[in-house]
C-alpha cells in the first residue's frame, strides 16, 4: 500500500482564475486526478497574487474558489485527523495558505484595510495555515527573494499581528536579509511565530536564491519548523533529477530528519513565458502521481522511517502542534 503523502504547496487556486480552467486539467501537475494517484491526503493550497494592480481582487478571488473546493465531493478541510475518517476515503484535504502579503494589502491600502481583507479571506477559507510575506519582489512588508531588502515597518507590524492569530510565517519567498529579520524580530518579541519553508532546497547543493543557506535552514530546524522538498528544476539541479535526494541527504546532515516534508509548488507552467526554464519539472517529477516513486526511492535510499516523515508524519507531527 502507498504511504499517504501531504504536500505543503501548490498553485491549484491560482490556475483555476483563469477562465475555463478545469479541476481535472491534466495539464496541472496539481489537478484532482493526480493528488488521488499520489494518495494526497492534504494538499495545502497557496492563495498567490503578484505585488501591484488588483492583487487584493484576485486573491479574494481565490478564497472563493477554496470555499468551493469545499462544497466539492473530492475534498474536505483538513483539521489534522479527519483524513483517517471513513467518509474521507478517495478524497483530498486541504488547508488554504497565503503566498504574499499583497494578495491581502496593496501598496497603497491602508493597513486597517489590509487586515480587515486578512478576515475576509480566513472567514472565507475557515483557516490560513501560513502566511509569506512577499513573493519574488520588493514590497511595503519587505524583501521577496530576488531582492536584498530586509524587514520594513509595516511587515514588523504584520508580524505583530500574525503573533495573534496562529498562523505560521513562511520564508519560502524571502530575501536572506528579511528572513533574518523575520526571526530577530520574533525573538525580540518572545512571539510564539511557527516558522517554515514551504518550498525551499539548499542552496550548497543548488546554488539559487530560492534555496536555503544553512544558516537559515538550522534556524527552521531548531525552531521545530518544515522544509518542503521543492520540485521544480530550478530549484533542484540544472540537468539531473537525482539531485532531489541530495537534497534529501543533505538536509538530514543539517539535522532536518524531523523537518523535511514535501512542497512540490506544482503550477501550471505549459504558457510560461521564459522558455529558458522549461522543463519546469523533469520527467517524472512532474505531477502529484509522481509521489508514489519519490516514496518507494526514498524508502530503498534511506529507510521506510525517513520515508514515514517526509511523506506526512513530519508535516501532521508540525500541524497538530501548531492547532493541539
Amino acid at each position: 500500500m502507498n504511504a499517504i503523502n501531504v504536500d505543503l504547496h501548490c498553485d491549484l487556486l491560482c490556475y483555476l482564475l483563469e477562465p475555463g480552467s478545469l479541476i481535472d486539467d491534466k495539464e496541472l501537475g496539481c489537478s484532482l486526478p493526480y493528488l488521488q494517484e499520489g494518495n494526497v491526503k492534504l494538499q495545502v493550497m497557496a492563495i498567490y497574487s503578484a505585488t501591484g494592480e488588483n492583487s487584493t481582487v484576485y486573491a479574494a478571488k481565490q478564497s472563493e474558489i477554496f470555499s468551493d473546493l469545499l462544497q466539492n465531493e473530492s475534498f474536505f478541510l483538513f483539521d489534522g485527523k479527519n483524513y483517517k475518517n471513513p467518509e474521507n476515503t478517495g478524497k483530498v484535504g486541504v488547508i488554504a495558505s497565503i503566498e504574499n502579503a499583497s494578495g491581502f494589502c496593496g501598496e497603497d491600502d491602508t493597513l486597517e484595510t489590509g487586515f480587515k481583507n486578512l478576515e475576509a479571506i480566513i472567514e472565507k477559507t475557515q483557516r490560513v495555515f501560513y502566511l509569506g510575506i512577499t513573493h519574488h519582489t520588493e514590497n511595503r512588508f519587505g524583501g521577496g527573494n530576488n531582492s536584498d531588502i530586509g524587514l520594513k515597518d509595516d511587515g514588523k507590524v504584520l508580524l505583530d499581528y500574525l503573533s495573534e492569530k496562529n498562523i505560521a510565517i513562511d520564508l519560502a519567498h524571502t530575501s536572506d536579509q528579511l528572513a533574518y529579520g523575520i526571526l530577530n524580530y520574533i525573538d525580540q518579541r518572545n512571539y510564539k511565530i511557527h516558522v517554515i519553508a514551504s518550498h525551499s532546497n539548499y542552496r550548497q547543493v543548488h546554488d539559487k536564491k530560492r534555496n536555503l543557506p544553512d544558516e537559515l535552514a538550522k534556524e527552521i530546524i531548531k525552531r521545530k519548523g518544515l522544509i518542503g522538498l521543492n520540485f521544480i528544476r530550478n530549484c533542484v539541479d540544472d540537468t539531473n533529477p537525482e539531485m532531489l535526494y541530495e537534497h534529501i541527504q543533505y538536509g538530514l546532515n543539517l539535522g532536518a530528519e524531523d523537518a523535511i516534508a514535501y512542497g512540490a509548488d506544482f503550477f501550471f507552467c505549459k504558457n510560461h513565458p521564459d522558455k529558458s526554464r522549461h522543463p519546469f519539472f523533469f520527467e517524472g517529477y512532474n505531477d502529484a502521481s509522481a509521489f508514489n516513486a519519490i516514496n518507494k526511492e526514498i524508502e530503498k535510499r534511506f529507510s521506510s522511517e525517513l520515508l514515514e516523515k517526509i511523506s506526512h508524519k513530519n508535516a501532521l507531527n508540525f500541524i497538530e502542534n501548531m492547532y493541539q
